[in-house]
């Protein structure tokens, strides 16, 4: 078995891009997740260790030297981050000549022919699920013979045939296990979930057709395959045991709910556990189930939104419309569930006026707290074969390359880029400047401590970055520089 490094590499500071994350930018506030799937292989390979780069703060200096402790090193990559982690690949390699270098994650599940050809340096990818892939590359296995590879031969580029989606997801290891023996919890923050926290999937894949969203279309698949109950209460269960101070657990699903009844189960099973727990949602679960996640510890609900304009959510092909979003913050509000819901600025079909439709929608749901993105088409979604198609795609990087923040691509007829970039900041200030909004802010603060002390960190870290943008854009805009 060769020793095996699986990196997340550095890049950008405080990018969270990592095998875990959805939004590959730096956020506007501290967001860090685990390397999820990085750790799953970790937990085959008997000789491995997983090094999460980004929220260790290690540079390129500090992660080359690790190469020559290792025989294969197996690295997340993102679209934004690609070019940076090629030069990483090229360091490691100077400091272990014999190194095998993979690369795995969308970008390269997408563009397999092309990544290889842009770092001559790199050994092979994995396309998709790479669990199985890795770990028969770190047996020795011939590179033909591995099923959902494509690597470099002779000069050539080979591609094997693709790896069937894991059905048994109960086989593979308990990522908990390695977040423990390779990790440091209280290095991982996001803002809406309590500190420190724990994260790991029940099931993979979503059967939701959103033309957005990078993770189903390109890695996992648009079925939800789930681990058995007693699988997620077994590792529930050891997460408890390996992490006593973790104040909350967060299953991080693409869609938790997306099979009612078997969220129903976990949720009575989670009863007699006693521990506060969040998750994933779309606008459409039941009050059967929300009643019974409430009853088995739920504290948060993530709910994408995305939109207050109905043709927008037609065409972004969401499942959903914002009748049912207005019932399920009604049945949350009733039960006692907050809610983190989650907006984007610049799908298809975006106006002047369907950002405002939104910023309203936003303040009549009315949630605990909010997230603004912007749209972005990463390669492989439909998403971003429309933009290209219809001519609506702009030649920009899809992060800032000094920054790693988002940047605006898109331009359509009724709506400039610029313009759906800075709605970002405004949709914020629409929402959280409310006197409502603050009201009930400072009461929960008053009563809760551990809630005052997250809102307040969130809020400074949040009004440090609308400062630098403010300044960022009045420095620069004679030049016509963008900002992060």
């Amino acid at each position: 078995m060769k020793r095996t490094l699986l990196l997340n590499p550095p890049s950008f500071q405080d990018f969270d891009g990592g095998a875990g994350s959805r939004y590959q930018a730096t956020r506007e506030v501290t967001s860090f997740w685990y390397p999820t799937w990085l750790c799953y292989p970790a937990g085959l390979i008997p000789e491995s260790r997983v090094v999460d780069a980004p929220p260790e703060n290690l540079t390129v200096d500090q992660v080359a030297g690790l190469a020559p402790d290792f025989d294969l090193a197996v690295l997340f990559t993102t679209q934004p981050s690609f070019t940076h982690d090629l030069a990483t690949v090229s360091r490691l390699k100077a400091k272990n000549p014999r190194l095998t270098v993979g690369l795995v994650g969308p970008q390269v599940s997408i563009l397999p022919q092309e990544s290889l050809q842009a770092g001559p340096q790199v050994d092979f990818v994995a396309r998709r699920e790479f669990d199985y892939a890795v770990l028969e590359a770190a047996q020795g296995r011939p590179w033909k013979d591995i099923l959902g590879i494509s690597y470099q031969e002779g000069g050539r580029i080979r591609h094997n045939p693709d790896r069937p989606y894991i059905e048994d997801l109960d086989a593979l290891p308990m990522v908990t296990e390695i977040y423990h023996r390779d990790l440091t919890m209280e290095h991982y923050e996001i803002p809406y979930l309590r500190y420190p926290y724990v994260s790991f999937y029940t099931g993979r894949g979503c059967p939701g057709h959103c033309v957005y969203c990078l993770w189903p279309q390109t890695f996992t698949g648009r079925r939800y395959r789930v681990r058995s109950v007693a699988n997620v209460v077994a590792e529930v269960r050891r997460s408890l045991e390996l992490f006593p101070q973790a104040a909350e657990i967060f299953f991080d699903d693409d869609t938790f709910t997306a099979d009612g009844e078997r969220a129903r189960q976990l949720s009575r099973e989670f009863r007699s556990l006693n521990f506060v727990w969040s998750a994933t949602a779309r606008a459409n679960t039941s009050y059967e189930t929300l009643k019974a996640m409430k009853e088995g510890g739920l504290r948060l609900l993530v709910v994408g939104f995305e939109t207050g304009d109905p043709q927008v959510l037609k065409n972004i092909r969401k499942g959903v419309t914002l009748d049912l979003g207005r019932r399920l913050a009604k049945w949350c509000r009733e039960l006692g569930i907050q809610i983190h819901g989650t907006f984007m600025v610049g799908l298809p079909g975006e106006t002047k006026e369907s950002i405002e439709a939104s910023m309203r929608f936003a303040c009549e749901l009315d949630p605990d707290t909010i997230q603004v993105s912007l749209a972005t088409p990463y390669p492989g979604t439909e998403f971003y074969d429309f933009c290209r198609d219809q001519g609506f795609l702009q030649d920009d990087a899809l992060v800032n390359g000094s920054t790693g923040y988002q940047q605006c691509v898109v331009d359509y007829p009724g709506i400039a880029a610029a313009e759906i970039f800075q709605a970002v900041p405004r949709f914020y200030r629409r929402f959280y400047f409310r006197p409502r909004y603050m009201a009930r802010a400072a009461l929960v603060m008053l009563r809760d401590p551990a809630e005052r002390r997250r809102l307040l960190k969130e809020g400074r870290q949040f009004f440090s970055f609308m400062f630098k943008r403010r300044q960022c854009e009045k420095a620069t805009a004679a030049e016509g520089k963008r900002c992060p």
